[in-house]
């Protein structure tokens, strides 16, 4: 969690298990529903039709999804936007905000996924 913020291309984020039932890590006030954790699953598990009409809603926003792959969600709400990112046995959510370049907050949370996924979580 902390290298997430600490890259400076996240402002805040939060690291769930891969049921979405437990909160392993979060930024202080970042909270994300069950409900809201049901959406992330289901899109991580391919279920994304919902998402792309309804919007994926994290922290009690909505956001718009733009791209959806097998182990990750991208979604946005104006110039900031929100990158999921799926583990063995956890979940990323990172929240970026206006000022910071998606593209930046995209490859700083998947290179953590990736280390992750290398030692074995």
């Amino acid at each position: 969690m902390c290298s997430m913020v600490a890259s400076g291309h996240v402002d805040k984020g939060a690291i769930y298990s891969i049921a979405g039932d437990s909160k392993w890590a979060a930024s202080s006030g970042f909270d994300v529903s069950a409900t809201e954790m049901k959406e992330i699953i289901n899109g991580l598990s391919g279920k994304v039709d919902a998402l792309y009409a309804e919007g994926l809603h994290v922290g009690g926003e909505r956001y718009v999804l733009t791209k959806a792959e097998d182990r990750s969600l991208y979604a946005r709400k104006g110039r900031e936007g929100v990158v999921i990112v799926k583990t063995k046995q956890a979940i990323l959510i990172a929240h970026y905000g206006e000022t910071m370049i998606a593209g930046n907050s995209a490859t700083t949370v998947e290179q953590l996924a990736d280390y992750l996924i290398k030692s074995g979580y």
